[in-house]
């Protein structure tokens, strides 16, 4: 098989989460504990630091990769969902695995893979752990999938655990309050290894702080404690509470035999798109009228969102916007603002949408805005609508952005 060929092979094994959604969720580690004994454990081959959360996760984790990468470590990252190419899920020092070892992988494991019916994400997780093994990475950041405690991540001891935040994101899996999903979060934390929190949250707190004291595992909560200074070239302002969480990691990591200095944190903050490739946070596309997509797709990272372009100058504002089946528009509607034209869209993927079906709920609640085929015909609707002093958003889900960067 080529690559496409063993890529498509993978996304058939079993239904793909980014894909299908619920049907591909597997509350299960048994699968990844056989995988990794096949493999010989390569997770014990190197550091590691685990991020969790519900958002903020893959912008704090290629802040961390910038940062040791700009200290001169080795660093592996491995982050989901992808946007263009499979391959951009794991990395060293910024560059893609390749897709021999992709072939390859598949190639030598594809008997045990169907024995043991392994799902995408199993088999992604392996595979990167492989790979970072071989190529013997200092240290590798792994960005948990979904949830925390039974993710296939978490089957690693890093030098220190992260949760960004907590939200009401995948209640279907993780539970419908913010103290069920934190429970699932927390189960990344490990007995004496200490854990960061990036945001203190009054509902989640006391199950963050009991969890940690029953695995002997020091707590820090990152908004608490770091006054951050450092500019980075991430600019949406909720990037903020991003890196005081890669601050306040850096700093454990500091004194476990990780040191990193203050010019290698302001030259790793600054240069995190250049070292990392991360696409999709509050990225301008365009100046005249100014265009920027921004994979927010939950009410907290929309809260945000909003937030930001409110702060921008501009005439009249167009957002191209769609969602996956599974989202729960109640929630968002009240953050959105209704004085915008929306060009409603369904991402091309089995869980988008239908364009229609948004717009009429949008509608029924008195936003105005029509309905197109695609992302690119939206977007293309908004651009001839658009005048120049104008602004235009394009987000709603992951799968909108990676259709248009």
């Amino acid at each position: 098989m080529n690559y496409q060929d063993t890529v498509s092979w993978m996304f058939q094994q079993l239904p793909m989460y980014q894909n299908q959604g619920k049907a591909a969720f597997k509350k299960d580690l048994t699968n990844t504990l056989v995988f990794a004994e096949h493999l010989n454990h390569p997770e014990r081959n190197f550091k590691s630091v685990h991020v969790a959360g519900t958002n903020g996760k893959g912008s704090t984790s290629h802040g961390l990769a910038s940062v040791l990468q700009e200290a001169g470590y080795k660093v592996g990252l491995y982050t989901s969902p992808h946007l263009k190419d499979y391959r951009e899920r794991i990395k060293i020092n910024g560059k893609e695995v390749s897709e021999a070892f992709v072939i390859e992988f598949i190639k030598q494991n594809t008997a045990f893979l169907e024995q043991h019916k392994l799902s995408f994400f199993e088999m992604s997780v392996g595979m990167a752990f492989a790979y970072f093994a071989e190529e013997q990475v200092d240290i590798a950041i792994i960005e948990v999938g979904l949830g925390g405690r039974l993710d296939s991540t978490n089957i690693i001891t890093p030098e220190v655990s992260v949760i960004t935040n907590i939200g009401l994101d995948h209640v279907q899996f993780l539970g419908n309050t913010l103290e069920l999903i934190a429970k699932e979060k927390a189960g990344i934390i490990k007995p004496n290894i200490p854990v960061v929190v990036g945001e203190t949250q009054p509902e989640t707190e006391t199950v963050f702080r009991s969890t940690a004291i029953q695995n002997n595992a020091a707590i820090y909560f990152a908004d608490q404690l770091i006054k951050s200074d450092y500019v980075s070239d991430l600019k949406g302002a909720y990037q903020k509470h991003n890196m005081k969480t890669v601050l306040q990691t850096l700093a454990i990591l500091n004194q476990n035999a990780v040191p990193v200095s203050e010019e290698t944190i302001k030259n790793g903050l600054l240069n995190i798109v250049k070292n990392t490739g991360l696409l999709g946070r509050w990225q301008v596309l365009a100046e005249h009228p100014k265009t920027v997509c921004d994979t927010a797709h939950n009410k907290e990272g929309l809260i945000y969102t909003f937030k930001q372009i409110q702060t921008e100058t501009f005439e009249h504002l167009h957002v191209v916007f769609g969602v996956v089946n599974d989202k729960d528009i109640s929630a968002i509607l009240p953050i959105l603002p209704k004085d915008a034209q929306y060009y409603f869209c369904k991402p091309n993927v089995p869980r988008g949408l239908d364009a229609e079906l948004l717009k009429s709920r949008f509608l029924e609640n008195g936003f105005k805005g029509e309905a197109f085929e695609s992302v690119t015909q939206a977007l293309a609707a908004a651009r001839r609508n658009a005048s120049r002093t104008d602004f235009i958003y394009i987000g709603g889900s992951t799968f909108v952005v990676a259709e248009v960067v």
